[in-house]
């Protein structure tokens, strides 16, 4: 089944590790679980208008926690890392 471009992307990643990476021309998404890096590169491509150079992917497990008390467990979250050709650039910010 082929995802739609805003099926795959499903949030910019704001912390201190994803701005330092966009230092280096990549930024950092939360993509579906079942998103290929293809499909990745694609969605980026036809979303904000750039060219993609490479993705490169982790899923991280989600933890177990205890929050007041009561016990949970935090979601399984697959992210791709999304470094850009020279040139091209994203603001994830404004969405420019």
């Amino acid at each position: 089944m082929k995802l739609d471009a805003y099926d795959v992307i499903l949030a910019p990643v704001i912390t201190e590790k994803a701005t330092l990476a966009s230092e280096a021309n990549q930024i950092v998404f939360d993509v579906a679980r079942n998103a290929t890096k293809i499909d990745i590169k694609q969605a980026v491509e036809k979303l904000f208008n750039v060219k993609v150079k490479a993705v490169n992917t982790l899923v991280r497990k989600g933890k177990r926690k205890v929050f007041k008390g009561v016990r949970g467990q935090q979601k399984t979250v697959k992210k791709a890392f999304v470094t850009l050709e020279e040139g091209h650039s994203i603001d994830v910010t404004t969405g420019l």
